[in-house]
């Protein structure tokens, strides 16, 4: 590996370096695709749906209502219609209408990454169909990844959508890890922290998951709606002290913090989760997995590190860089992988980025002059408040960016990326995809 010190790399190297991150991205988003994982796991034949390996005759139960949120709520709600010719009836709350909507379904188009009014209404009418419910109903939950803005309603209901909104900018930009927001978040909720499967209860539920979250994790999904939760109101004292979140909070938040009136969610043995089943379609692990697969393909050496999952983005960058160059001391045409998520603790002031984007522009200082790519990218489509998905850089970038007029460091500080990486063609943008199952960092060499 050449240091920024050398001759320039080759072009060629560079091209064929990014032309394979790319592939290698794209691959395992076509990989983790919703249909695909609904026509494995899910069957219906002779009146039985069959979920995961378990089977559910219908005529056992008088109605089967259909609760899907997230970013992938649609997909999912599409994927279970086209496998099961049954007459629907639920509620779908994702972050854009489709064409086509699910014929008996009711949308909401809900906010993300900040809850808007529909958000609120989705959150209200998901409760109300469920406490309707019949007892012998069937509740099946399908629940994906930014839905914890997408679909909401707060436990005290004198909460306003602008209050709910500043509590979540707060912790957003606390620089917390997701399971530490999502533990505040199910605690000021009336459908997060398992109290969406307390309005179901008694009745069988069953919850397909599509994961964003850590796999040792999964109640911080969508903050856990239909699961037992893990997390406790001591927990959320100590997390809002330890982020110094409270003097940040709206006051009526503020208020229920200093006075310790957070209520407790329900826990594992509760009653709640009697007639409750969870199963995980997709995950980061799918997403890693789908990587490997294509890097090998292409005639790459390859290691997986999860280690730094939820660290902040320049320690992060910092020591998977580093692994990069003592893996390459030992091997040559070299992959590393890395699933989940790193952190960003944004300024007061801020332009337009994310965590991705922040994460692969700092590592385009750190292999200046080098033969390496760098692919950070969610498997949503979306990276914080920009258009794009993450960015691809390599060697040549931040030469690139002077050239263009842009200081990395300066966009860096300012959390203004996009601007700089849009200019050098080196933002991804995919559109969103209807999926999420968190990021993957891609950092190849020769």
């Amino acid at each position: 590996m050449t240091t920024s010190s050398s001759l320039p790399p080759d072009p060629k190297l560079i091209l064929e370096l990014r032309a394979a991150a790319r592939a290698i991205f794209d691959h395992a988003l076509a990989e983790c695709n919703v249909a695909r994982a609904f026509a494995r796991e899910v069957h219906f034949d002779n009146g039985v749906l069959r979920l995961a390996g378990d089977d559910y005759e219908l005529a056992r139960f008088s109605c089967q209502a259909v609760v899907s949120i997230g970013k992938a709520a649609h997909s999912m709600a599409e994927a279970f219609a086209q496998a099961v010719p049954a007459k629907l009836e639920g509620i779908v709350s994702c972050p854009a209408m489709p064409p086509q909507p699910v014929a008996g379904l009711r949308y909401f188009v809900g906010g993300h990454p900040m809850p808007n009014d529909d958000s609120l209404r989705a959150g209200k009418a998901i409760l109300e169909l469920l406490r309707g419910l019949p007892m012998d109903a069937l509740v099946l939950f399908f629940i994906s990844g930014g839905a914890s803005a997408i679909a909401e309603w707060p436990l005290d209901e004198t909460l306003t959508l602008s209050d709910i909104i500043a509590t979540n900018r707060v912790l957003v930009h606390s620089g917390a890890p997701i399971a530490e927001i999502n533990a505040i978040r199910k605690h000021l909720s009336a459908v997060k922290g398992g109290r969406m499967a307390q309005a179901a209860s008694p009745r069988t539920q069953v919850s397909l998951l599509i994961s964003d979250v850590p796999d040792h994790a999964l109640d911080a999904l969508a903050s856990g709606p239909t699961m037992p939760d893990s997390s406790t109101t001591d927990d959320c004292y100590a997390i809002a002290q330890r982020y110094d979140m409270r003097a940040n909070f709206p006051a009526p938040v503020r208020a229920i913090f200093a006075t310790h009136a957070l209520l407790e969610t329900p826990k594992a043995g509760d009653a709640t989760f009697d007639h409750s089943r969870f199963v995980t379609l997709l995950s980061n692990q799918t997403a890693v997995n789908a990587a490997v697969e294509r890097a090998r393909a292409l005639g790459f050496s390859v290691e997986v590190d999860n280690s730094c999952d939820d660290w902040d983005y320049s320690r992060a960058a910092d020591y998977l860089v580093e692994r990069l160059r003592q893996l390459r001391l030992r091997s040559t045409r070299l992959c590393l992988i890395s699933g989940g998520e790193v952190t960003v603790k944004v300024g007061a002031s801020s332009g337009e980025g994310g965590r991705n984007q922040q994460f692969a522009v700092y590592c385009s200082q750190k292999i200046a002059g080098e033969a390496v790519t760098v692919l950070s990218a969610g498997t949503d489509g979306i990276d914080g408040n920009s258009p794009a998905a993450g960015a691809l850089v390599d060697g040549t970038s931040v030469a690139r960016a002077g050239q263009a007029g842009f200081d990395a460091a300066r966009a860096l500080n300012e959390f203004n990326v996009f601007p700089l990486l849009e200019a050098i063609g080196d933002a991804i943008v995919t559109g969103p995809t209807g999926n999420n199952v968190r990021d993957l960092r891609i950092l190849l060499a020769y």
